[in-house]
């Protein structure tokens, strides 16, 4: 299973499936991670590819104790739909 990675250097999370890249650009300020932007190649659109990028944010913020601010849509519809995750929202 493919691994989510924080690239610090560019400030986002990748999620590597199929030779395309889904990302998750972030900013993080006092505890808290902000999802400004996910975006997913049209080649991976509609595979699920970016909810298993946000698990693994999910998974960072909460190993890291921070908070997730949800500034992008498709992160808050995301965080809505998992409500398991509620605890995490800033």
């Amino acid at each position: 299973m493919p691994t989510v990675h924080d690239n610090a250097a560019l400030t986002r999370f990748e999620l590597v499936e199929d030779g395309h890249t889904v990302v998750a650009e972030y900013r993080r300020a006092g505890g808290v991670l902000i999802i400004r932007h996910v975006e997913a190649p049209d080649a991976l659109r509609g595979s699920g590819a970016a909810g298993r990028l946000m698990e693994g944010v999910a998974a960072a913020a909460r190993a890291a104790g921070e908070k997730i601010n949800p500034a992008c849509d498709y992160a808050a519809a995301w965080l809505k739909r998992h409500p398991e995750h509620g605890d995490l929202v800033a």
